[in-house]
């Protein structure tokens, strides 16, 4: 083999094993998911559509339905234990869900892609996470959103106004601050249309 051909050789497989490795900042594929970039989706009231109806079974086995949570302000956030961004960010919505808990907020999980709930169950624990979360096989809750504001990455998380429409979405991993300023500005809004 010519020290020409060997040098292309090694060219090629120095740019498949980059090509392997990489991604776009944070949106590259990690385990077969795509992980988001933190882009905010901010929807104007008179925009918004109407958000599904999330109903299933919840990880303690008993029926979960956002439609308990009717004129709340409701977020939505698709996660798994198996996911980095994921754990991430759950004590930031932890610690959100807990502020927000009097002021007519709620949270609500949507697991994916973990055949086993027990160890969405157990991280939820060692989190001290106490939201509910939907066990979600097939992903089937997620597809609700397909009209308004699609999930494209994991975690994903939706805010529903409290007239039950889509008024935010954060592809990726989000902090407190965030998401709490996102959750203001969504109910400030919603309010100011209601006013109106």
């Amino acid at each position: 083999m010519t020290s020409m051909r060997i040098r292309l050789v090694a060219a090629v497989g120095a740019c498949v094993l980059l090509a392997a490795c990489g991604g776009v900042g944070n949106r590259g594929t990690t385990d077969g998911y795509i992980s988001g970039d933190g882009t905010i989706t901010r929807v104007d009231p008179a925009d918004r559509k109407e958000a599904p109806v999330l109903e299933g079974e919840g990880l303690d086995g008993q029926p979960l339905s956002t439609a308990d949570f009717a004129g709340k302000t409701i977020v939505v956030n698709v996660w798994g234990p198996w996911c980095p961004p994921c754990r991430a960010e759950a004590p930031a919505l932890d610690q959100v869900a807990e502020e927000y808990a009097d002021q007519d907020v709620q949270f609500v999980g949507v697991l994916t892609r973990t055949k086993n709930p027990a160890s969405a169950i157990a991280f939820n624990r060692r989190q001290g996470v106490t939201y509910p979360s939907f066990a979600d096989q097939g992903g089937q809750l997620e597809l609700g959103f397909n009209d308004s504001l699609p999930s494209i990455s994991v975690p994903t998380t939706w805010i529903i106004d409290a007239e039950g429409r889509v008024a935010a979405r954060i592809l990726g991993k989000t902090t407190a601050s965030t998401l709490a300023n996102l959750v203001d500005d969504v109910q400030k809004s919603t309010a100011q249309k209601s006013a109106a």
